[in-house]
């Protein structure tokens, strides 16, 4: 593995069980990074060191290719004021943005259907489903709709189309559930005989900035890429690729660092697994928008009180090591599972935060029994990303249970969400 030449480190050996590691963000390496969200959370950490001057921070701002809350915050503290720039996202943005703008036109058709079926006109409803799904470009969101137009209608043919999608979602599973059909053979196990590249640090969030500039460049040879990024370390890069060079035809679902995860019992490997397909496809040095760091995406609040928990020490770039981000995850997840069971609940917890999910589900409205539900509950969660968020998870949940030897279908799991005891702990 090539050395991560981002920061300067000084490691400072005392007398405790602990090594206390301190690392310093250089100005110039900074001012190097490509635009992307992996320079801004280097930004934000330059930003944020103490020798930091005012001139740098309103130098190196202007570099930034968006301004989330940590950013703004973090420059005030340092010139007093808060940021007066306009962000210009790297190009590849303007792909991602018409896909969202896509799922915005398609959702307001959508929840209009959702909106009619609570009120019982149903065949309003379906007219709003038939048209988010003229709407919607990705197959994922286009078997959503027509799911839904079985429930509101009960006719069979629209299970039958959901069974011909190679997509596997939530929708697809379901549609095969309730025929007593197989899961679609859309699914792919990628593994490499390769443990490690030279030419690639897994660990670096910057040589990730650079590849996914070339997975967005329309000249880009795709599968020469995934082929440049097949090894042990960066499978998650490589089915990254994959997925994106067949347009989501085929659904990879990787399954690395197996000596540290068979230590675990299957529903928490399958958990764990689930969780890292959907928060960062298996990439080591993923950033969110928001700052959400590595393979399982720790937003830096919760390494900060898991490494207190655990008297450590822990500069944030550690959790970039895979086997780290999964240590955290792991302990995060024993918190979470005390007072929620299912792994729906799970995930929107992990997403949307304990407290979000506590309130959601005491909701009389919410999970308990009745006409169309608990899709109905699924569909009206309040927060967008974790309503999709916790769907996904689930869904990985239930493929990667299957991978792991356990033969399970996702049908079972979604007929007990309206059973508090076996859910969670805060309805009963």
């Amino acid at each position: 593995m090539k050395p991560f030449r981002i920061v300067s480190i000084c490691i400072v050996l005392t007398l405790l069980p602990l090594s206390v590691v301190a690392k310093r963000i250089d100005y110039a390496e900074v001012h190097r990074m490509p635009k992307s969200i992996e320079k801004d959370y280097y930004i934000w950490r330059f930003l944020r060191q103490n020798d930091t001057t005012a001139e740098e921070a309103r130098k190196i701002i202007r570099e930034a290719s968006t301004l989330n809350s940590k950013l703004k915050k973090a420059y005030k503290r340092k010139t007093g004021h808060y940021p007066r720039i306009k962000p210009v996202p790297p190009k590849y943005y303007y792909h991602i943005k018409h896909k969202w703008e896509n799922r915005i036109q398609g959702n307001f058709a959508f929840d209009k259907g959702i909106a009619m079926v609570k009120r019982g006109q149903l065949k309003r409803a379906a007219e709003y489903f038939a048209a988010s799904m003229r709407i919607f470009e990705e197959r994922e969101q286009k078997d959503k709709a027509l799911f839904w137009l079985y429930l509101v209608t009960k006719e069979n043919k629209y299970l039958q189309k959901l069974k011909s999608s190679y997509h596997i979602n939530f929708y697809t599973l379901l549609a095969a559930d309730l025929t007593k059909s197989k899961y679609p053979d859309t699914i792919v196990v990628p593994k490499s005989s390769v443990k490690t590249l030279w030419s690639i640090d897994a660990s670096s969030p910057v040589d990730w900035a650079k590849i996914k500039e070339r997975i967005y460049t329309p000249t880009t040879d795709l599968d020469a890429l995934a082929e440049d990024c097949e090894s042990e370390e960066t499978i998650g890069m490589h089915s990254y690729i994959k997925e994106y060079a067949c347009r989501y035809t085929k659904s990879y679902f990787p399954m690395p660092y197996r000596d540290m995860m068979r230590h675990y019992p299957v529903e928490r490997q399958a958990l764990i697994y689930a969780i890292a397909r959907q928060e960062s496809r298996f990439v080591p040095a993923a950033v969110s928008r928001s700052f959400a760091l590595g393979m399982m995406q720790l937003m830096p609040f919760l390494i900060d009180h898991i490494a207190k928990q655990q008297n450590e020490k822990i500069d944030y770039d550690e959790i970039f090591d895979p086997i780290k981000a999964i240590e955290y995850a792991n302990i995060h997840l024993d918190y979470l599972t005390k007072y929620l069971y299912h792994p729906l609940f799970i995930a929107y917890a992990y997403n949307g935060g304990i407290g979000f999910t506590k309130r959601l589900i005491r909701k009389k409205s919410f999970f308990r029994k009745g006409k169309f539900q608990p899709y109905l509950s699924i569909e009206s969660v309040p927060n967008l990303e974790t309503r999709e968020y916790g769907k996904k998870v689930l869904t990985n949940y239930v493929v990667y249970l299957n991978l792991l030897g356990k033969t399970t279908r996702l049908l079972p799991f979604v007929k007990t969400l309206t059973d508090p005891t076996m859910t969670d702990r805060f309805r009963r």
